[in-house]
């Protein structure tokens, strides 16, 4: 599997020679802030699949397990642009009971981290020095915080189904993932599926 990553946190290495402020990232605007990787089987050509059906509604999953599906604003706007891209690349969507050559299904993914941090003998970077008691040392209480992150992201996945019975398996010959901010918007899903197929160009029909 081929995986291409294109960082747009790029941007910001270039602006952090050029500017005084210390986050950078912190003033990036839209999709300035979001990251496109995709994946895909080397040993697939994809100008054998000619049409396409997509799922009506988008799957919701967390730390691996499936939680359901639904069908928001914005999950409709990612399920329309992606239709609209395989279309310009030449693939014909169909129903799914049509023997579609690729089956597409878009995916929420949330993973949520846990844990504690144990501060331990942090002070700040000053020595006893600096306020005027050289020789003293510093006397820690245990201190503890804790922790929960969740991150969010896109998920595209082009199945052959076309070749399914064949191989008696249903491949995953192509996947993209959006992350960053905002990805869950109606804005994002137009610019966020053209970027993953812009960087995709073997993935077309003809």
């Amino acid at each position: 599997m081929k995986k291409i990553v294109i960082p747009v946190l790029m941007a910001a290495g270039i602006l952090a020679m050029t500017s005084c402020k210390k986050d950078v990232v912190k003033n990036l605007q839209g999709d300035e802030g979001q990251i496109y990787v995709t994946n895909h089987s080397d040993s697939v050509n994809f100008s054998s699949f000619k049409t396409f059906s997509i799922a009506d509604s988008v799957a919701v999953i967390e730390n691996n397990r499936l939680y359901g599906y639904e069908l928001s604003g914005s999950d409709a706007a990612y399920i329309q642009a992606v239709k609209d891209q395989l279309t310009q690349r030449g693939y014909t969507l169909v129903n799914k009971n049509q023997n579609p050559d690729l089956g597409i299904t878009i995916s929420q993914v949330y993973s949520t981290s846990t844990g504690v941090i144990d501060y331990g003998s942090y002070y700040g970077g000053y020595d006893p020095y600096y306020w005027g008691y050289g020789g003293y040392g510093y006397y820690y209480p245990s201190y503890y915080g804790t922790y929960s992150i969740t991150e969010g992201a896109m998920s595209i996945d082009a199945f052959d189904l076309k070749d399914a019975n064949e191989s008696k398996s249903i491949k995953d010959v192509w996947s993209g993932l959006l992350r960053g901010s905002g990805v869950f918007s109606v804005s994002a899903a137009n610019n966020g599926v053209k970027a993953l197929f812009d960087q995709s160009s073997y993935f077309k029909a003809n």
